[in-house]
């Protein structure tokens, strides 16, 4: 599988349009993937900020992360559009029988798979060497087009967890 996906993000959006990334506890089957992506083109055609259309861009990438991203140069996204999205992704997690809000857990890309690990478990996982300082993780914490595009799959050693490989 490739794990490129620069050249599926819109060039028209701004650098610091907002992003968000849900991450699924599982992969999902094509045609769960069919579906989503359905049910985010409509979300996206309907989604407004004070009766503003919002410039919004959405994608499942590699079957498991579900990435929304606003481009807020025309109108800002406001708590109420926060909102609706929110409720949007709930029904999913609803759904299709899944978590997407949990952030104990982190994605990992080992021998061209996402690996899933709790939280709890990242000690064990470098002692036991599953984990090393060249694994890369889904940074789900990345909020920008520009971040998304730079920091969400990067090295252990270049994210926080890199305070993890110093304590074992």
């Amino acid at each position: 599988m490739s794990f490129e996906y620069s050249n599926l993000i819109p060039a028209d959006f701004h650098a610091n349009s907002k992003v968000w990334i849900y991450q699924s506890s599982r992969l999902f089957s094509i045609i769960e993937a069919f579906e989503i992506e359905e049910k985010l083109t409509n979300y996206l055609a309907n989604w407004k900020t004070h009766g503003t259309a919002v410039k919004g861009y959405a994608n499942l990438f590699f079957g498991q992360f579900i990435v929304i991203m606003a481009d807020e140069s025309a109108a800002h996204v406001g708590g109420c559009s926060t909102d609706t999205l929110f409720r949007m992704v709930q029904d999913l997690e609803l759904n299709y029988k899944v978590s997407l809000l949990n952030r104990q857990s982190l994605a990992f890309l080992i021998k061209d798979k996402v690996q899933m690990l709790p939280m709890s478990q990242i000690k064990h996982g470098i002692e036991n060497g599953f984990l090393n300082p060249d694994t890369l993780y889904f940074n789900n914490l990345a909020a920008t087009k520009n971040e998304l595009l730079n920091n969400w799959i990067i090295p252990i050693k270049d994210s926080w967890l890199n305070t993890h490989l110093k304590t074992t």
